[in-house]
Protein backbone atom coordinates (compact mmCIF):
# COMPACT_ATOMS: atom_id res chain seq x y z
CA UNK A 1 0.00 0.00 0.00
CA UNK A 2 1.30 3.46 -0.87
CA UNK A 3 2.56 5.67 1.95
CA UNK A 4 -0.46 7.77 2.97
CA UNK A 5 1.72 10.45 4.53
CA UNK A 6 3.47 11.08 1.22
CA UNK A 7 0.60 10.52 -1.18
CA UNK A 8 -2.30 11.99 0.79
CA UNK A 9 -4.86 14.07 -1.09
CA UNK A 10 -4.40 17.82 -0.99
CA UNK A 11 -7.91 18.95 -0.20
CA UNK A 12 -9.08 21.97 -2.12
CA UNK A 13 -5.76 22.66 -3.85
CA UNK A 14 -7.28 22.65 -7.33
CA UNK A 15 -10.65 24.13 -6.40
CA UNK A 16 -11.34 27.63 -7.70
CA UNK A 17 -11.11 30.40 -5.16
CA UNK A 18 -14.35 31.85 -3.83
CA UNK A 19 -14.94 35.23 -5.44
CA UNK A 20 -17.77 36.77 -3.41
CA UNK A 21 -19.63 36.60 -0.12
CA UNK A 22 -23.22 35.52 0.33
CA UNK A 23 -25.91 37.42 2.20
CA UNK A 24 -24.88 35.73 5.45
CA UNK A 25 -21.31 36.98 5.00
CA UNK A 26 -19.78 33.62 4.08
CA UNK A 27 -17.42 33.05 1.15
CA UNK A 28 -19.19 31.91 -1.99
CA UNK A 29 -19.00 31.67 -5.76
CA UNK A 30 -20.57 34.44 -7.78
CA UNK A 31 -23.29 33.37 -10.18
CA UNK A 32 -23.34 34.65 -13.73
CA UNK A 33 -26.22 37.03 -14.54
CA UNK A 34 -28.06 34.23 -16.34
CA UNK A 35 -27.59 31.82 -13.46
CA UNK A 36 -28.70 34.41 -10.93
CA UNK A 37 -31.81 35.34 -12.93
CA UNK A 38 -32.74 31.68 -13.35
CA UNK A 39 -32.34 31.16 -9.61
CA UNK A 40 -34.59 34.09 -8.77
CA UNK A 41 -37.13 33.04 -11.40
CA UNK A 42 -37.41 29.53 -9.98
CA UNK A 43 -37.36 30.38 -6.28
CA UNK A 44 -38.17 34.07 -5.78
CA UNK A 45 -41.60 35.07 -4.50
CA UNK A 46 -41.04 38.76 -3.71
CA UNK A 47 -41.63 38.17 -0.02
CA UNK A 48 -39.71 39.22 3.07
CA UNK A 49 -36.92 36.75 3.83
CA UNK A 50 -34.29 36.49 6.54
CA UNK A 51 -31.67 38.35 4.51
CA UNK A 52 -33.60 40.58 2.15
CA UNK A 53 -36.98 42.17 1.55
CA UNK A 54 -39.29 42.18 -1.45
CA UNK A 55 -38.01 45.52 -2.74
CA UNK A 56 -34.40 44.37 -2.79
CA UNK A 57 -35.36 41.19 -4.64
CA UNK A 58 -37.28 43.24 -7.19
CA UNK A 59 -34.31 45.55 -7.79
CA UNK A 60 -31.97 42.58 -8.30
CA UNK A 61 -34.31 40.80 -10.72
CA UNK A 62 -34.84 43.95 -12.77
CA UNK A 63 -31.10 44.60 -12.94
CA UNK A 64 -30.41 41.02 -14.04
CA UNK A 65 -33.26 41.00 -16.57
CA UNK A 66 -31.83 44.12 -18.18
CA UNK A 67 -28.31 42.69 -18.21
CA UNK A 68 -28.95 39.41 -20.03
CA UNK A 69 -30.20 38.99 -23.59
CA UNK A 70 -33.97 39.42 -24.16
CA UNK A 71 -34.11 35.88 -25.56
CA UNK A 72 -32.99 34.50 -22.20
CA UNK A 73 -35.53 36.67 -20.38
CA UNK A 74 -38.27 35.24 -22.59
CA UNK A 75 -37.18 31.64 -22.03
CA UNK A 76 -36.91 32.23 -18.29
CA UNK A 77 -40.40 33.75 -18.13
CA UNK A 78 -41.92 30.76 -19.93
CA UNK A 79 -39.98 28.26 -17.81
CA UNK A 80 -40.94 30.01 -14.58
CA UNK A 81 -44.61 29.86 -15.54
CA UNK A 82 -44.92 26.49 -17.25
CA UNK A 83 -42.38 24.46 -15.28
CA UNK A 84 -41.89 26.44 -12.09
CA UNK A 85 -45.62 27.28 -11.76
CA UNK A 86 -44.67 30.77 -10.58
CA UNK A 87 -46.96 33.78 -10.81
CA UNK A 88 -45.40 37.16 -10.02
CA UNK A 89 -41.96 36.39 -11.44
CA UNK A 90 -43.01 35.41 -14.99
CA UNK A 91 -45.44 38.35 -15.08
CA UNK A 92 -42.59 40.70 -14.15
CA UNK A 93 -40.28 39.26 -16.81
CA UNK A 94 -43.09 39.58 -19.35
CA UNK A 95 -43.41 43.25 -18.41
CA UNK A 96 -39.65 43.70 -18.90
CA UNK A 97 -39.94 42.14 -22.36
CA UNK A 98 -42.69 44.59 -23.30
CA UNK A 99 -40.00 47.28 -23.04
CA UNK A 100 -36.92 45.41 -24.27
CA UNK A 101 -38.12 43.23 -27.16
CA UNK A 102 -41.62 43.61 -28.55
CA UNK A 103 -41.39 40.61 -30.89
CA UNK A 104 -40.43 38.25 -28.07
CA UNK A 105 -43.06 39.82 -25.83
CA UNK A 106 -45.73 39.06 -28.40
CA UNK A 107 -44.56 35.46 -28.76
CA UNK A 108 -44.50 34.58 -25.07
CA UNK A 109 -47.47 36.64 -23.86
CA UNK A 110 -50.07 33.84 -24.35
CA UNK A 111 -47.86 31.33 -22.54
CA UNK A 112 -47.31 33.55 -19.50
CA UNK A 113 -50.68 35.32 -19.26
CA UNK A 114 -52.48 31.99 -19.45
CA UNK A 115 -55.41 32.84 -17.18
CA UNK A 116 -57.22 35.80 -15.67
CA UNK A 117 -55.02 35.90 -12.58
CA UNK A 118 -51.83 36.08 -14.63
CA UNK A 119 -53.35 38.73 -16.89
CA UNK A 120 -54.15 40.80 -13.81
CA UNK A 121 -50.63 40.30 -12.44
CA UNK A 122 -49.11 41.57 -15.68
CA UNK A 123 -51.35 44.64 -15.82
CA UNK A 124 -50.72 45.43 -12.16
CA UNK A 125 -46.95 45.27 -12.67
CA UNK A 126 -47.13 47.48 -15.76
CA UNK A 127 -49.27 50.06 -13.96
CA UNK A 128 -46.85 50.15 -11.02
CA UNK A 129 -44.16 51.65 -13.25
CA UNK A 130 -41.38 49.35 -12.00
CA UNK A 131 -40.27 48.48 -15.55
CA UNK A 132 -40.01 52.10 -16.63
CA UNK A 133 -43.51 53.02 -17.77
CA UNK A 134 -46.96 53.17 -16.20
CA UNK A 135 -49.05 53.02 -19.36
CA UNK A 136 -49.62 49.72 -21.11
CA UNK A 137 -48.63 50.82 -24.60
CA UNK A 138 -50.18 49.82 -27.91
CA UNK A 139 -48.74 46.30 -28.20
CA UNK A 140 -49.64 45.15 -24.66
CA UNK A 141 -53.14 46.53 -25.18
CA UNK A 142 -53.46 44.57 -28.41
CA UNK A 143 -52.26 41.38 -26.74
CA UNK A 144 -54.77 41.84 -23.92
CA UNK A 145 -57.57 42.40 -26.43
CA UNK A 146 -56.53 39.17 -28.14
CA UNK A 147 -56.60 37.45 -24.73
CA UNK A 148 -60.30 38.33 -24.50
CA UNK A 149 -60.96 37.38 -28.13
CA UNK A 150 -59.49 33.89 -27.71
CA UNK A 151 -61.71 33.01 -24.74
CA UNK A 152 -65.40 32.28 -24.65
CA UNK A 153 -67.79 34.42 -22.57
CA UNK A 154 -68.19 31.76 -19.88
CA UNK A 155 -64.43 31.30 -19.57
CA UNK A 156 -63.92 35.06 -19.25
CA UNK A 157 -66.58 35.29 -16.55
CA UNK A 158 -65.10 32.44 -14.52
CA UNK A 159 -61.65 34.01 -14.69
CA UNK A 160 -62.93 37.40 -13.56
CA UNK A 161 -61.68 37.09 -9.99
CA UNK A 162 -59.39 39.41 -8.11
CA UNK A 163 -59.13 43.15 -7.72
CA UNK A 164 -56.55 45.86 -8.39
CA UNK A 165 -56.94 45.46 -11.26
CA UNK A 166 -60.30 43.80 -11.78
CA UNK A 167 -61.50 42.52 -15.13
CA UNK A 168 -63.62 45.67 -15.31
CA UNK A 169 -60.49 47.81 -14.86
CA UNK A 170 -58.70 45.93 -17.63
CA UNK A 171 -61.66 46.22 -19.99
CA UNK A 172 -61.72 49.98 -19.47
CA UNK A 173 -58.01 50.18 -20.27
CA UNK A 174 -57.96 48.22 -23.52
CA UNK A 175 -61.53 48.56 -24.88
CA UNK A 176 -61.87 45.18 -26.63
CA UNK A 177 -64.47 45.13 -29.38
CA UNK A 178 -67.14 42.52 -28.59
CA UNK A 179 -67.60 40.05 -31.42
CA UNK A 180 -71.26 39.37 -30.65
CA UNK A 181 -74.21 40.45 -28.52
CA UNK A 182 -73.35 38.00 -25.74
CA UNK A 183 -69.86 39.43 -25.31
CA UNK A 184 -71.21 42.97 -25.54
CA UNK A 185 -73.63 42.23 -22.72
CA UNK A 186 -70.90 40.55 -20.64
CA UNK A 187 -68.47 43.45 -21.01
CA UNK A 188 -71.22 45.89 -20.13
CA UNK A 189 -72.10 43.77 -17.09
CA UNK A 190 -68.51 43.97 -15.85
CA UNK A 191 -68.17 47.73 -16.17
CA UNK A 192 -71.67 48.53 -14.91
CA UNK A 193 -73.13 49.76 -18.16
CA UNK A 194 -76.79 49.36 -19.10
CA UNK A 195 -77.27 46.02 -20.89
CA UNK A 196 -79.87 43.61 -22.18
CA UNK A 197 -79.76 40.99 -19.41
CA UNK A 198 -81.35 38.38 -21.66
CA UNK A 199 -78.20 38.37 -23.78
CA UNK A 200 -75.85 37.59 -20.89
CA UNK A 201 -74.14 34.17 -20.85
CA UNK A 202 -76.16 31.52 -19.04
CA UNK A 203 -73.56 31.23 -16.28
CA UNK A 204 -73.97 34.93 -15.45
CA UNK A 205 -77.75 34.61 -15.36
CA UNK A 206 -77.46 31.62 -13.01
CA UNK A 207 -75.09 33.53 -10.75
CA UNK A 208 -77.37 36.56 -10.56
CA UNK A 209 -80.43 34.40 -9.90
CA UNK A 210 -78.59 32.68 -7.06
CA UNK A 211 -77.50 36.03 -5.61
CA UNK A 212 -81.04 37.38 -5.58
CA UNK A 213 -82.51 34.18 -4.15
CA UNK A 214 -84.51 33.38 -7.28
CA UNK A 215 -82.64 30.09 -7.59
CA UNK A 216 -81.42 27.69 -4.90
CA UNK A 217 -79.01 25.93 -7.24
CA UNK A 218 -75.39 26.91 -6.61
CA UNK A 219 -73.90 28.12 -9.91
CA UNK A 220 -70.70 26.61 -11.24
CA UNK A 221 -68.55 29.69 -10.63
CA UNK A 222 -65.24 30.24 -8.83
CA UNK A 223 -65.33 29.95 -5.07
CA UNK A 224 -64.25 33.57 -4.64
CA UNK A 225 -67.50 34.77 -6.22
CA UNK A 226 -69.59 32.97 -3.61
CA UNK A 227 -67.84 33.62 -0.31
CA UNK A 228 -69.46 37.01 0.28
CA UNK A 229 -72.97 35.57 -0.12
CA UNK A 230 -75.10 34.31 2.81
CA UNK A 231 -74.76 30.55 2.38
CA UNK A 232 -75.97 27.68 4.54
CA UNK A 233 -74.82 24.09 4.93
CA UNK A 234 -76.70 22.82 1.88
CA UNK A 235 -75.20 25.53 -0.34
CA UNK A 236 -71.69 24.87 0.98
CA UNK A 237 -72.16 21.16 0.37
CA UNK A 238 -73.19 21.89 -3.21
CA UNK A 239 -70.13 24.12 -3.64
CA UNK A 240 -67.84 21.42 -2.25
CA UNK A 241 -69.40 18.82 -4.54
CA UNK A 242 -68.56 20.89 -7.63
CA UNK A 243 -65.30 22.41 -6.42
CA UNK A 244 -62.22 21.94 -8.62
CA UNK A 245 -59.15 20.32 -7.11
CA UNK A 246 -57.20 23.46 -6.20
CA UNK A 247 -60.18 25.10 -4.56
CA UNK A 248 -60.84 21.93 -2.57
CA UNK A 249 -57.28 21.83 -1.25
CA UNK A 250 -57.38 25.46 -0.18
CA UNK A 251 -60.77 25.39 1.56
CA UNK A 252 -60.86 22.25 3.67
CA UNK A 253 -61.16 24.27 6.88
CA UNK A 254 -63.95 26.33 5.34
CA UNK A 255 -65.85 23.20 4.35
CA UNK A 256 -65.44 21.80 7.85
CA UNK A 257 -66.61 25.03 9.44
CA UNK A 258 -69.81 24.96 7.41
CA UNK A 259 -70.65 21.33 8.16
CA UNK A 260 -69.77 19.75 4.82
CA UNK A 261 -67.91 16.85 6.45
CA UNK A 262 -70.91 15.80 8.50
CA UNK A 263 -72.02 13.98 5.34
CA UNK A 264 -70.00 10.76 4.99
CA UNK A 265 -70.66 10.64 1.26
CA UNK A 266 -69.12 14.10 0.88
CA UNK A 267 -66.08 13.03 2.90
CA UNK A 268 -65.55 10.13 0.48
CA UNK A 269 -66.10 12.39 -2.55
CA UNK A 270 -63.58 15.00 -1.41
CA UNK A 271 -61.00 12.40 -0.34
CA UNK A 272 -61.24 10.73 -3.74
CA UNK A 273 -60.85 14.10 -5.47
CA UNK A 274 -57.79 15.05 -3.43
CA UNK A 275 -55.90 11.89 -4.42
CA UNK A 276 -56.94 12.02 -8.08
CA UNK A 277 -53.73 11.75 -10.10
CA UNK A 278 -54.95 13.58 -13.20
CA UNK A 279 -56.38 16.45 -11.14
CA UNK A 280 -53.11 16.80 -9.20
CA UNK A 281 -51.13 16.96 -12.44
CA UNK A 282 -53.50 19.51 -13.97
CA UNK A 283 -53.27 21.67 -10.84
CA UNK A 284 -49.45 21.65 -11.16
CA UNK A 285 -49.19 21.48 -7.40
CA UNK A 286 -45.93 20.80 -5.58
CA UNK A 287 -45.56 18.50 -2.55
CA UNK A 288 -44.78 21.36 -0.16
CA UNK A 289 -48.18 22.93 -0.89
CA UNK A 290 -49.84 19.68 0.06
CA UNK A 291 -47.67 19.44 3.15
CA UNK A 292 -49.00 22.84 4.23
CA UNK A 293 -52.57 21.71 3.57
CA UNK A 294 -51.93 18.48 5.49
CA UNK A 295 -50.56 20.30 8.54
CA UNK A 296 -53.50 22.71 8.57
CA UNK A 297 -56.00 19.87 8.22
CA UNK A 298 -54.29 17.73 10.85
CA UNK A 299 -54.46 20.62 13.32
CA UNK A 300 -58.22 20.88 12.79
CA UNK A 301 -59.78 18.03 14.76
CA UNK A 302 -63.04 18.51 12.88
CA UNK A 303 -61.53 17.34 9.59
CA UNK A 304 -61.95 13.56 9.15
CA UNK A 305 -58.97 11.21 9.00
CA UNK A 306 -59.99 10.17 5.48
CA UNK A 307 -59.20 13.70 4.29
CA UNK A 308 -55.75 13.89 5.88
CA UNK A 309 -54.93 10.41 4.56
CA UNK A 310 -55.92 11.57 1.07
CA UNK A 311 -53.61 14.58 1.41
CA UNK A 312 -50.72 12.26 2.24
CA UNK A 313 -51.47 10.22 -0.88
CA UNK A 314 -51.63 13.44 -2.89
CA UNK A 315 -48.19 14.45 -1.61
CA UNK A 316 -46.71 11.26 -3.03
CA UNK A 317 -48.44 11.77 -6.37
CA UNK A 318 -47.35 15.44 -6.55
CA UNK A 319 -43.69 14.45 -6.56
CA UNK A 320 -44.27 13.75 -10.27
CA UNK A 321 -44.78 17.50 -10.76
CA UNK A 322 -41.27 18.31 -9.53
CA UNK A 323 -39.04 19.02 -12.56
CA UNK A 324 -36.53 16.29 -13.33
CA UNK A 325 -32.88 17.30 -13.31
CA UNK A 326 -30.38 15.32 -15.37
CA UNK A 327 -27.19 14.13 -13.75
CA UNK A 328 -26.31 13.94 -10.09
CA UNK A 329 -28.35 15.89 -7.57
CA UNK A 330 -26.77 16.96 -4.29
CA UNK A 331 -28.92 17.96 -1.34
CA UNK A 332 -27.34 20.32 1.20
CA UNK A 333 -29.60 20.97 4.20
CA UNK A 334 -29.40 24.57 5.38
CA UNK A 335 -29.07 24.75 9.16
CA UNK A 336 -28.21 28.44 9.35
CA UNK A 337 -30.11 31.00 11.38
CA UNK A 338 -32.29 31.95 8.43
CA UNK A 339 -33.97 28.54 8.58
CA UNK A 340 -35.32 29.41 12.01
CA UNK A 341 -36.82 32.67 10.77
CA UNK A 342 -40.63 32.71 10.65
Amino acid sequence: MANKNIFKSIVGMFSPNADTVNEAGGTAYKLSPKQALAQYAATGCFNQTFYTDAGEQLDKVLALANEVEPDFVAKTAVFARERGYMKDMPALLLAVLSIRDKELFERVFPRVADNGKMLGNFVQIMRSGVVGRKSLGSLPKRMIREWFEKRGPEQIFKQAVGQSPSIADILKMVHPKPADAEREALFGYFIGRGIDADKLPDIVKQFEQFKTGDSAEVPDVPFQMLTALPLGKSEWTAIARKAPWQMTRMNLNTFQRHGVFSDEAMVATIAERLRDTEAINRARVFPFQLMSAYKAAEANKGIPREITDALQDAMEIATENVPKIDGKVFVFPDISGSMQSP
